[in-house]
């Protein structure tokens, strides 16, 4: 994560079926590489998704294994969900869902793993939120360095089929690099 001209789109909650491949092939048209922070049921259910993506050059991210709410479980089982998580995805990187730690989970976690946040959430997954206001919410912030949170699933597929492509094309011609999260 050195390159200064470099935006580090990532990718919540998949791999889906209905959402991923699409995905993938946005990516390819513009030579862009990113980071799927997947859950651990659903890399167990589609391995070949997981594949794929790490395939085509990107890269994998932990999100626990049943997108866990951390703040609800003790600190044992959440790292014991992210562990769970990891027999599927063999990553160092982990992305809380709902961007939550508890101290005692990040001092855990942080023994093994490197904890990605964002600083640039799209809100891909709110009803309530148009896809301009999607992208809007990207393109109004985004900068070299900024890591851009979206979602591969189902319930974020409206707002990101129509923010996906146009924010690749605003990065390209910002002249912003997409990059893939490797540690």
């Amino acid at each position: 994560m050195t390159n200064t001209k470099s935006v580090f789109l990532t990718f919540d909650d998949g791999p889906s079926p209905e959402v991923t491949p699409w995905v993938l092939d946005q990516l390819d048209k513009y030579d862009a590489k990113a980071t799927f922070f997947c859950i651990g049921k659903n890399a167990e259910l589609y391995p070949e998704l997981v594949e794929e993506i790490r395939k085509r050059g990107h890269s994998i991210g932990n999100h626990t294994y049943s997108h866990s709410k951390s703040l609800i479980r003790n600190c044992e089982e959440y790292v014991e969900d992210v562990d769970m998580a990891n027999e599927f995805l063999n990553s160092n990187i982990v992305r809380p869902p709902y961007g939550r730690l508890s101290l005692s989970q990040l001092h855990r976690l942080t023994e093994r793993f490197h904890i990605i946040m964002m600083d640039i959430v799209s809100r891909d997954y709110s009803r309530r939120c148009s896809p301009e206001h999607c992208l809007r919410n990207i393109t109004k912030y985004v900068r070299e360095g900024s890591i851009v949170g979206m979602h591969d699933s189902v319930k974020a597929e409206e707002n990101l089929t129509y923010v996906l492509p146009r924010l690749l094309s605003f990065l390209q011609a910002k002249g912003l690099k997409c990059e893939s999260i490797n540690l």
